[in-house]
């Protein structure tokens, strides 16, 4: 199936298929979004937050009826360029992130975002709302929360002509490291609990 983005430019979907990705016996091979979905339904059920992965809208252009029980989605739009993946409530804020990976070990290139996501968290944190990234490191199946005061400083020296990527070393001073854990797998929500504590 052909998705093309507002522009008309195809969409190419960088991520591998779950055979290509290491095995993690610690979290049996999960993808990032799978054991940030777990984490989410984990949050939901104990009430503690109310975050979502965000639906993207797709414009369907042609459908192939092979037979009368079956249709395949031949080509299809996105309706505009997407945000970040995710958002919800915790703590009475609003929560707003982008999920990341990277096989890189040393750094995380800021070619993974692009401006209007940038854009769109700067308007989310001018109306009280706490945006970060969630990047992990797969080969070394390392996770990190970034806030986005420090994205925002990385892009600005990038865009000055500076550093195109994120070295670990950076996230490892400025983020906070996510251990895996049972319930939930990933307890994201502990960094983002301390990045709104700063706030106070």
């Amino acid at each position: 199936m052909t998705i093309k983005y507002p522009n008309g430019s195809n969409y190419i979907s960088s991520n591998r298929s779950n055979k290509d990705r290491p095995i993690n016996y610690g979290n049996r091979g999960m993808t990032l979004e799978q054991e940030i979905n777990d984490s989410n339904s984990y949050y939901l059920m104990k009430d503690i937050a109310v975050i979502h992965k965000k639906p993207t809208p797709i414009q369907i252009v042609k459908v192939d009826y092979p037979r009368r029980s079956a249709a395949v989605i031949k080509e299809a739009y996105f309706k505009q360029a997407s945000t970040t993946d995710y958002n919800g409530i915790y703590m009475g804020k609003y929560i707003d992130f982008d999920a990341k990976e990277t096989m890189n070990k040393t750094s995380l290139p800021l070619s993974n975002f692009h401006e209007h996501q940038i854009v769109h968290m700067k308007k989310c944190v001018e109306q009280g709302g706490i945006c970060f990234a969630l990047v992990k490191f797969v080969r070394l199946n390392e996770i990190f929360v970034l806030n986005s005061d420090n994205l925002f400083t990385f892009w600005n020296r990038m865009k000055n002509d500076g550093r195109k990527s994120i070295s670990k070393k950076e996230f490892e001073n400025l983020g906070y490291k996510i251990n895996y854990q049972i319930n939930p797998v990933l307890p994201y929500l502990d960094a983002v609990k301390k990045i709104i504590d700063s706030l106070n």
